[in-house]
């Protein structure tokens, strides 16, 4: 399993490449260097999913390590509510869904699927505003898409020039930390 994709860093692959690389070099430093505050949040909403204590409920499964061979994909699924064949993804905030994170929920439902569960439905549960936000289940298309996505990250070549967008980068939580651009991150 050492050449699977974790499911997290899809999202992070689009918001920007480099950024993977970031969270590798500080991976296991004190997070209080770079992470901000939207993250510390989330962090903080998404223990109970962690420590598994989010319900004792039977037909509530939490936390869940998942794979797919077929995608060589691995990660943790947040919450699944057998009952209602629905896979949920939780966000502390979400004003937007962004594709990347629609990735995310899609490479979870396929490694449910693959692992023998039944999934028909998709949703994002914003914890901060206790809304839920159905997803439609991936088509055939929505496949083929991720698949080609999945594979534009393995051949993804970090040589290649990074692509600055001063919008996204002042939101990145590793901004005071890159050598790439020269700004403040708008959480300081």
């Amino acid at each position: 399993m050492d050449d699977y994709i974790l499911i997290s860093t899809l999202n992070d692959f689009i918001f920007c490449p480099y950024s993977i690389y970031l969270h590798n070099v500080y991976a296991g430093g004190d997070e209080g260097l770079y992470q901000a505050t939207p993250q510390a949040k989330g962090k903080a909403a998404h223990k109970p999913i962690d420590e598994k204590n989010y319900s004792s409920r039977k037909d509530e499964i939490t936390g869940l390590p998942v794979f797919s061979d077929e995608f060589g994909l691995s990660g943790k699924i947040d919450l699944y509510k057998s009952n209602e064949k629905l896979l949920i993804e939780r966000k502390y905030k979400l004003d937007t869904i962004y594709r990347g994170q629609i990735y995310q929920l899609w490479a979870q439902y396929f490694c449910m699927i693959e692992m023998g569960y039944a999934v028909d439905k998709l949703a994002f549960y914003v914890i901060s505003t206790n809304t839920m936000h159905p997803i439609e289940v991936p088509s055939e298309n929505d496949k083929k898409e991720l698949l080609q996505f999945i594979n534009d990250f393995r051949n993804y070549n970090p040589e290649n020039e990074i692509h600055i967008n001063p919008n996204k980068c002042t939101h990145c939580i590793y901004c005071n930390l890159c050598d790439k651009i020269n700004t403040e991150n708008v959480y300081t």
